[in-house]
């Protein structure tokens, strides 16, 4: 009666191995992916940091911008000659370390015609409706804007969907805020102006620009650790349960 259920054991421990070695296997490889994505993470922060402080250039004209993508251009120190469109500017909702306010974003027009948005900087309620009025009615003359080249947010903010209808905006979606501006030839970025004030601005407070927060969350050393720590403890349990006898 006893080799009965010998079978039944053997399938039983053939199962639990397998198991342990998929386990080990698997948090092996999630731990690895994990280093991989830290050094992939250490080598974009250094990049950033190198386009962030270095000499402003020129910002993608018109004949790459089918090249700017976030990986090669974003944060990239630029610089830009232009008109400020009398567009009415758009408000997007944001919340910095000054409270919660909007962005403000209005077109630049260049030299070639074609149309950069920038994000001039950050205002509360009280200014968002002077700088409305202002910048709905009055000319400005050309300006340099230097700043930090921003990829488009499209979309929306969590659980916030864009109404161009109604103008209200939670993302800085470049396309939607043209389209609805009727605006043409508009690069596929924006540039986050450093702290100026034009002449114009300076009969108001004028938006507070040089906010732009980078940072990169980089947990992936504790999840690699982690997995390891697991894969670990697997294959103690593995070894510990094959010195026990068999039953």
């Amino acid at each position: 009666m006893r080799g009965d259920g010998a079978p039944a054991r053997r399938a039983a421990r053939v199962a639990i191995v397998l198991g342990a070695l998929l386990a080990f296997v698997g948090f092996i490889a999630l731990g690895t992916w994990q280093v991989e994505r830290r050094a992939w993470k250490l080598d974009l922060i250094e990049r950033v940091e190198k386009r962030v402080h270095a000499p402003a250039v020129a910002a993608p004209g018109p004949d790459r911008w089918a090249q700017v993508t976030a990986a090669s251009d974003e944060y990239r120190h630029v610089q830009v000659a232009g008109v400020f469109a009398t567009d009415a500017p758009a408000f997007v909702q944001a919340v910095t370390d000054l409270g919660p306010g909007f962005w403000v974003l209005s077109p630049l027009r260049l030299g070639d015609g074609s149309v950069v948005m920038i994000n001039r900087g950050f205002v509360n309620e009280a200014q968002r409706k002077s700088i409305a009025a202002i910048g709905a009615t009055s000319s400005t003359p050309p300006v340099t804007v230097t700043g930090l080249l921003r990829i488009s947010e499209p979309g929306g903010g969590f659980l916030r969907h864009n109404d161009a209808a109604a103008d209200r905006w939670f993302s800085r979606d470049v396309a939607a805020i043209a389209s609805a501006r009727r605006l043409r030839n508009v690069a596929p970025y924006f540039i986050d102006a450093e702290a100026s004030r034009t002449s114009i601005e300076a009969a108001v407070s004028a938006p507070i620009g040089g906010l732009t927060v980078i940072t990169f969350h980089n947990n992936h050393l504790v999840y690699a650790i982690t997995w390891y720590t697991l894969a670990a403890m697997v294959a103690a349990a593995f070894i510990h349960a094959r010195r026990r006898p068999i039953p």
